[in-house]
């Protein structure tokens, strides 16, 4: 999954969910290859009914594989309680630090990315609607996140977003992989509102 430069999202459609789930497809072949499942405590889903799902912690793990619910972990994003600029923190399967995000004030939405020694790689900025990313590395455009019209049935009445994930050139794996937790998190972790 992470020796590719594009990935395609799509969220799970669900009526009162208390917790997302993302597949992550081959953009050409529309073929799963791993899953987004944000994975929280029963106390955490409890507290949702209650309080903002945006305030509130949250783990995103990452799998690899075709199944139906896959089960090889590749990674996880996870965001503890959320008042001003969260942190969103990225391990991999072990726990080990890769890497974390820092939310940035901008009127598109923006966040810097970071390694687990604390070198910024990236910034994602977003465009006014925000909607539309870019990774940017200084002046670099590295990547864009862009979301994909899901028919006029599925946008008025849902709130699951189907987006593509594209990152330029051939960056190392460890790069790669950032950019592709940033730009979940960007849907999982910092625009969920409901």
């Amino acid at each position: 999954m992470l020796n590719r430069t594009t990935w395609f999202i799509r969220e799970h459609v669900g009526l009162l969910k208390l917790s997302d789930t993302y597949d992550i497809l081959d953009p050409g072949t529309r073929t799963r290859i791993g899953q987004a499942r944000e994975e929280i405590s029963g106390w955490t889903k409890f507290f949702r009914l209650l309080i903002n799902k945006s305030l509130m912690p949250t783990t995103i793990r990452v799998y690899e594989g075709s199944d139906e619910k896959p089960s090889r972990p590749v990674f996880s994003i996870r965001r503890g309680v959320a008042l001003f600029r969260p942190r969103i923190h990225v391990t991999d399967a072990s726990g080990a630090a890769l890497g974390w995000f820092q939310s940035k004030f901008s009127f598109g939405g923006a966040f810097r990315v970071f390694t687990a020694d604390g070198a910024e790689i990236a910034l994602v900025k977003g465009d006014w609607k925000g909607w539309n990313f870019r990774f940017l590395s200084g002046e670099v455009e590295l990547g864009v996140i862009s979301k994909k019209w899901a028919g006029l049935g599925k946008e008025l009445f849902t709130s699951a977003d189907n987006y593509i994930i594209h990152i330029s050139g051939n960056p190392e794996p460890s790069i790669s992989l950032l950019l592709l937790a940033a730009g979940l998190a960007v849907d999982t972790v910092l625009k969920e509102k409901s």
